[in-house]
């Protein structure tokens, strides 16, 4: 038998981890998680959080979301609203803060996940796992051609987008790194704590969150409008977001600038536009048709019924039951079984005589007779909906003659 030889194995083995690593784009790997697993290790060992940078880092990472979930994702990628030149520059500015890529690439990939959700075109598609979803798009090269085309032609005609992509890797890096971590220096006294903390942690955390919106919010919550795709509504994403976790309301109403459309769910971004407008920076916020968007929760409602109506069973259906002549009913009878027929329909009630609750007598008299009357009140009162679903549960069959209270 021939062996492999070990020289063998090892060019096989080199070759796959040089393919694999091909797949992987090692400059978003640093940034993205490199970086930051060095920055907590530098944190924990040398670098305490004061007071003062928490607050800072907090604010600071604030803004750059909402300005992802108001400015990327809202205004540029649904066009949910309108912004002035004053508002789309400090959205374009701060956006660029949270490090993920400039506008008009943000926004041509997640119009492609909304066109193509759930597909091979689907660039985070939540059908790749939990784990590709959330962080692996991010770092395993894709070819453009993967990705599902769109229309992003209102980018490339928009001034403020096609400025920030053209300086967007300056921009990061004096919003991520040296604006944080100079403005703790100067003002704090802390230029390491705004690097370590302010710039590269906040950075993280801002980027983990936003990732939750293509995994988690893909796979944890309820689906209250649709359930034909996998987004769902999951608070804990809301909350982490500014807002974005009502993730199954906005696959289907995506045009509406709101995520959250109660005033107890968690959407700051809404207020944020909703406050933009009203200082005149905002103007045309787009929500969708209440009419519309009850009919999605409706039929939502009205899915959900019906899968718990199949667990149930209500009985053969009477267009299913075979058919009897008025002779085979009374032949049955005579050979000693215990039926009756009511509103036309044979009944098997053998097995339920012996546990009616005072009625036994009555139901023994009508055997082999019409019951229609007694059933529905004639002796004392009619039966409630509970015994009629029980009494669909023992059809047996269905007469054929046109009067079958002549038995």
């Amino acid at each position: 038998m021939a062996t492999t030889h070990p020289m063998s194995f090892l060019h096989k083995a080199l070759r796959d981890m040089t393919a694999w690593s091909q797949k992987i784009d090692w400059v978003r790997l640093w940034f993205t998680g490199g970086i930051p697993i060095a920055a907590i290790i530098i944190a924990i060992l040398w670098v305490p959080l004061q007071f003062r940078t928490a607050i800072f880092a907090s604010i600071y990472a604030t803004a750059s979301g909402i300005s992802v979930t108001a400015g990327y994702h809202r205004l540029w990628a649904h066009r949910a609203y309108s912004a002035g030149t004053f508002l789309k520059i400090i959205l374009a500015i701060a956006g660029a803060s949270a490090g993920q890529a400039s506008i008009r690439t943000w926004c041509r990939d997640h119009r492609a996940h909304h066109r193509y959700t759930d597909t091979e075109k689907d660039p985070y598609s939540a059908q790749k796992g939990l784990f590709y979803s959330h962080y692996g798009w991010v770092v395993v090269r894709r070819k453009s051609e993967q990705t599902g085309r769109v229309d992003i032609q209102d980018l490339s005609n928009d001034p403020i987008v096609m400025w920030q992509r053209k300086h967007y890797l300056s921009l990061m890096f004096l919003t991520v790194y040296v604006f944080p971590t100079v403005f703790c220096g100067l003002m704090f006294d802390d230029f390491a704590g705004g690097f370590i903390w302010a710039s590269c942690i906040r950075l993280f955390l801002i980027q983990q969150a936003t990732f939750c919106v293509n995994s988690l919010a893909h796979w944890a919550g309820d689906q209250p409008f649709a359930n034909k795709l996998s987004p769902r509504n999951c608070w804990f994403v809301a909350l982490i977001t500014w807002g974005e976790g009502y993730h199954n309301f906005h696959h289907e109403f995506p045009v509406d600038y709101r995520n959250g459309i109660r005033w107890y769910q968690w959407d700051p971004t809404k207020w944020f536009i909703w406050f933009c407008e009203k200082i005149s920076l905002a103007s045309d916020l787009k929500r969708f048709p209440e009419n519309e968007i009850q009919k999605g929760k409706f039929q939502q409602i009205q899915r959900q019924l019906e899968i718990q109506r199949q667990k149930i069973s209500w009985g053969t259906p009477i267009d299913e039951l075979p058919i009897w002549s008025l002779e085979q009913y009374t032949d049955n009878v005579k050979n000693g079984h215990c039926l009756l027929v009511i509103d036309g329909v044979v009944h098997n009630v053998e097995e339920f005589v012996g546990h009616h609750p005072g009625g036994e007598k009555y139901l023994l008299e009508h055997v082999g007779k019409d019951a229609t009357k007694l059933f529905h009140g004639g002796a004392i009162h009619a039966h409630s909906n509970a015994a009629e679903n029980l009494l669909s549960t023992m059809r047996l069959a269905r007469i054929v003659e046109s009067d079958c209270h002549q038995i």
